[in-house]
């Protein structure tokens, strides 16, 4: 099973003849993502040919994909409803509201550097049309084996029963890799800006309604209250285990770093708040990714045993 994403999404995506969009287009392709078509006013009416390795030294295939002109048009014409915005932050409102006015069911949001007031105002527009947004500053999301839009590598993991959400791109990578063995059902990289439209509660919630999902890992970072709504959500509504990791532990203090939402005041936003607060909803946090990834090994161990307990 799979959150937000499945095998049968079909994705648009907006800004698809740029550089960036033309690289991860042919990388969506070739993980088996259904992309449906591309949008650019100036360019509607032409195919894009994208040469998608074909796999086990078979040579490759060709894929070509129309290009319309609006985001209106590319649901009429092909069911879309999901759209993977990859346009330069200065267009990347104007992309957004016009795929939640079009009826897009997910906008997934791979620009960085978007002003805040920007984000702000096409997120709280997108919530009142019914449309999901992640990100934006985001990788995107993965459901292993099913889709892939954004900018995760497909190639680093296989379907499997954890349910992954986290702030990092980076670590999100590293702990797709480090748990290759067991699998993902879905991955998603929220984005680190300080508003984004998808939160960790949100995918908590999508993860504990997931009967393909066993696990949850969860990733922040230093910086904001996410991570203490996130634990208090824990407590209170999810019973499956979750293992979580906070980025910025050695982070010197009074520092900016990161993610444009990595702001710390006093205490307040510190790495160690934060693990004390998801430790005492019964969050196991580790230290490190890689201890992060023990931890998941052995909450799964635990959970084949009767004397497992939610959280424990």
């Amino acid at each position: 099973m799979a959150v937000f994403l499945t095998d049968e999404s079909k994705i648009l995506v907006q800004g698809m003849t740029g550089a960036e969009g033309m690289r991860h287009t042919r990388r969506m392709l070739a993980a088996g993502t259904n992309v449906v078509g591309g949008v650019n006013p100036r360019k509607a009416g032409l195919a894009v040919e994208f040469d998608i390795p074909a796999g086990q030294g078979r040579g490759s295939v060709l894929r070509t994909v129309p290009v319309f002109g609006s985001v209106r048009e590319g649901i009429e014409a092909t069911g879309a409803d999901v759209s993977v915005v990859f346009v330069p932050p200065a267009f990347a409102r104007a992309a957004v509201l016009e795929a939640a006015d079009a009826g897009i069911a997910l906008a997934v949001v791979i620009t960085e550097g978007i002003p805040v007031h920007d984000s702000v105002a096409f997120l709280a527009h997108a919530a009142a049309r019914g449309t999901r947004v992640i990100g934006p500053n985001c990788p995107g999301l993965i459901s292993p084996g099913q889709s892939n839009a954004g900018i995760v590598p497909a190639d680093i993991t296989g379907p499997g029963s954890i349910g992954l959400v986290s702030k990092s791109g980076t670590l999100t990578y590293q702990l797709m890799h480090e748990l290759r063995d067991i699998g993902f059902s879905t991955c998603v990289g929220i984005g680190g800006d300080p508003v984004v439209g998808t939160s960790h509660n949100d995918c908590l919630a999508a993860f504990e309604k997931d009967p393909g999902t066993e696990l949850i890992v969860l990733i922040g970072e230093i910086g904001g209250d996410a991570e203490e709504r996130a634990a208090a959500y824990v407590r209170d509504h999810v019973t499956k285990p979750v293992v979580g990791y906070i980025a910025g532990f050695t982070a010197p203090e009074g520092r900016t770093m990161g993610h444009a939402g990595a702001i710390v005041s006093g205490s307040s936003g510190t790495a160690l708040a934060k693990k004390k607060a998801l430790e005492a909803a019964g969050v196991r946090v580790g230290d490190t990714p890689t201890e992060t990834a023990r931890l998941v090994l052995a909450r799964l161990a635990e959970r084949a045993t009767p004397s497992d307990v939610a959280h424990g």
